[in-house]
């Protein structure tokens, strides 16, 4: 068991050099043995997990992507029970989910992506998969609960949940294309996105100004 574990450690080791050595070199100027050098093994024990160049490139951004997905979903389960006021609560959670998706790792997994996508046509699919819809399918089922407890409105919550992250993603990706966003962006962006989220899908009346829920908490 120890062995086994020992080399599930050094493969994601492996996997996560192999990002960060893409994501500051490129896939042609990236080698195997800067990769070897930051992960701290030798270089034939990274072809002994990873058979070829274009093979970790692959294994190295379905592990990052997978990753993302994780914490997003770890994330999203604050929803499962958000106590009386569900705003506080939602702000919270899309500011991280906002986090996540502009963090170094996640922006450099989609640089390389639209970077490679030529070299690579199956990377879209490995990249943005099943794996990447569960977080869509997730936020649509914490939605439809919600919603079924009549904290939202009645509505389709596949399509509440696309909005909401469209909502959160769309104005990072438009203004900060290549420049992660201040923390103060982020959490300007988030106000917005749920503002707009809860006048569309709270149930009632139009809901008040977000600022009435106080500051979100900075890191």
């Amino acid at each position: 068991m120890p062995t086994t574990r020992g080399r599930i450690d050094k493969r994601q080791a492996i996997l996560d050099a192999a990002i960060t050595v893409f994501a500051r070199r490129g896939y042609d100027q990236a080698c195997v043995q800067e990769i070897a050098d930051e992960a701290g093994v030798a270089k034939p024990t990274v072809y002994n997990h990873l058979t070829d160049k274009a093979t970790l490139f692959r294994e190295a951004m379905t592990a990052a992507a997978g990753t993302a997905v994780a914490r997003h979903l770890a994330t999203l389960d604050r929803l499962t029970d958000p106590g009386d006021d569900l705003r506080p609560v939602l702000r919270e959670v899309a500011l991280d989910l906002l986090r996540c998706h502009c963090d170094d790792r996640s922006r450099a997994v989609r640089r390389l992506l639209h970077a490679e996508l030529a070299r690579f046509p199956d990377l879209l699919s490995l990249v943005r998969g099943p794996s990447g819809h569960r977080v869509t399918e997730a936020l649509a089922d914490r939605l439809a609960r919600l919603t079924l407890a009549g904290r939202l409105r009645p509505a389709d919550p596949s399509t509440a949940a696309e909005q909401l992250l469209a909502l959160l993603t769309g104005p990072a990706d438009l203004h900060w294309p290549l420049e992660t966003p201040s923390d103060d962006d982020l959490i300007r962006i988030t106000d917005a996105a749920v503002d707009t989220f809860l006048r569309a899908f709270a149930p009632g009346p139009p809901s008040q100004d977000s600022r009435a829920a106080g500051p979100i908490q900075r890191r």
